[in-house]
């Protein structure tokens, strides 16, 4: 019977990501223990009070980008488009082009960046996201920003991201890709 519930329910994350999530079935197959653990991690990666919604997508795309270059960024996407972030926004920040950002986005792009990648150049914008938002802001911002390392990393771990796939920018029966 939980078997059940927990298929419906990978089912339904399916049609909502927009891409498969075979590595968490898999996961369930395995170890449900550890499923039930990592499911925990889900309110973590969408946590958002303060932060407005383009800040927030543009820190998740911006620091995804340095962990999966696929499914994981697909999913960053295609979320950002159901909280309505212009898709020159998400388009801009999945080809890596801040100057095509507004300047506080661009302080965003700069700030996930150099936290995911750890080159010590976050401090400057980091205050000028916390002078923009607030202090809760730069932690949810901060809290989203560490939790893209989470997802792209297990499926790595379990063999579920052997490959690069073509991310596309999906509005109303268009596609733009990268």
């Amino acid at each position: 019977m939980l078997g059940w519930l927990v298929s419906k329910r990978l089912d339904a994350a399916e049609r909502q990501l927009g891409v498969s999530v075979d590595y968490l079935r898999h996961l369930y197959r395995v170890s449900p223990g550890g499923f039930f653990k990592f499911a925990r991690i889900l309110p973590l990666a969408a946590y958002r009070q303060k932060l407005p919604a383009e800040p927030f997508h543009v820190a998740t795309l911006a620091a995804v980008k340095h962990e999966d270059c696929g499914t994981c960024v697909q999913i960053g996407v295609n979320m950002a488009l159901r909280d309505r972030v212009p898709a020159a926004v998400i388009k801009a920040t999945v080809e890596g082009r801040p100057e095509d950002l507004s300047p506080e986005l661009a302080d965003v792009y700069q700030f996930a960046t150099s936290v995911a990648c750890a080159d010590g150049l976050e401090t400057e914008p980091r205050e000028r996201i916390r002078q923009r938002w607030g202090e809760t802001a730069l932690a949810e911002m901060a809290l989203a920003i560490a939790s893209c390392r989470t997802f792209p990393t297990l499926k790595r771990g379990l063999g579920y991201a052997t490959s690069c796939a073509r991310v596309r920018i999906d509005l109303q029966g268009t596609a733009a890709s990268q």
